[in-house]
């Protein structure tokens, strides 16, 4: 893709910690009587700051009771939130891959940067990504690109050589307003559809895709059409047929030949 830089969303992105948000919102939400809330109403809300979901999940709006459930999320997810996370099948093959070939790494995230590099340190060495961004990091969070600016300051990269990866819409607009190259991937609550209503370079069931030189259906649609016949297999094809078109001239002409100097005799 000939991007040097890779940002990534780290929730439904790079890693599932589904299992340990909805465990911390659960215990929050029914110590203080919100026990009609689903599963999936909370998974929902993963990608978005944590008084924005506790106020979308119950209706509150005081910016106290705001901020004392986010205390007691933090409390809870000291308990649950590492041991309750994984990373997708593919992330670390993919992570090493493009690391391997001289990308820099970053994770731009609300969550709190040392819950991520307390997973990231069960796989990787400390220095294996170039920098993450956690919710403490920035004033504003996502869709604000001040987080995504702040990453591409710090890594001396150009918005035009960096990638930003993500699986909500929320992320689309991120990459958006900081005018990078967005690409989606459908780890998420977050449909495919959904995504593509937001300029990107390609949405991906897979991170895998990443590793894969994008096609016309991937790109946007003022992006240029690759040249077929620029391909090493298209050359070699072309080269066959000149050899094949040569050698029958050189048959046509020997033959020709052939008969002229018999008719002389």
């Amino acid at each position: 893709m000939n991007y040097t830089t890779y940002l990534f969303d780290f929730d439904y992105t790079l890693a599932d910690s589904s299992r340990g948000i909805v465990t911390c919102f659960r215990n929050v939400l029914t110590r203080h009587g919100y026990t009609e809330v689903t599963d999936e109403a909370i998974k929902r809300t993963i990608g978005k700051t944590l008084e924005d979901s506790f106020s979308l999940l119950t209706g509150v709006t005081d910016a106290t009771l705001l901020s004392t459930f986010k205390q007691e999320y933090t409390k809870e997810a000291d308990v649950h939130m590492t041991k309750n996370t994984v990373l997708f099948l593919e992330t670390k093959s993919v992570l090493i891959a493009l690391k391997d070939g001289g990308a820099r790494l970053g994770i731009i995230s609300t969550k709190e940067r040392h819950r991520i590099e307390d997973l990231l340190s069960k796989h990787f060495p400390s220095d294996f990504i170039d920098i993450i961004v956690g919710g403490e990091d920035v004033k504003t969070h996502k869709p604000s690109p001040e987080g995504l600016l702040f990453a591409l300051k710090r890594l001396h990269a150009t918005k035009e050589e960096t990638l930003y990866i993500g699986d909500s819409t929320v992320d689309a607009e991120t990459a958006q307003a900081a005018g990078v190259a967005f690409a989606g991937v459908t780890h998420g609550t977050t449909p495919a559809e959904e995504l593509a209503k937001y300029p990107h370079l390609r949405i991906m069931s897979t991170l895998e895709e990443l590793l894969e030189e994008p096609t016309t259906e991937h790109c946007e649609a003022d992006s240029p059409t690759p040249n077929k016949s620029e391909t090493p297999n298209a050359h070699r094809r072309s080269n066959a047929r000149i050899f094949l078109y040569c050698l029958l001239v050189v048959i046509l002409v020997a033959t020709i030949i052939i008969g002229v100097v018999t008719a002389y005799r």
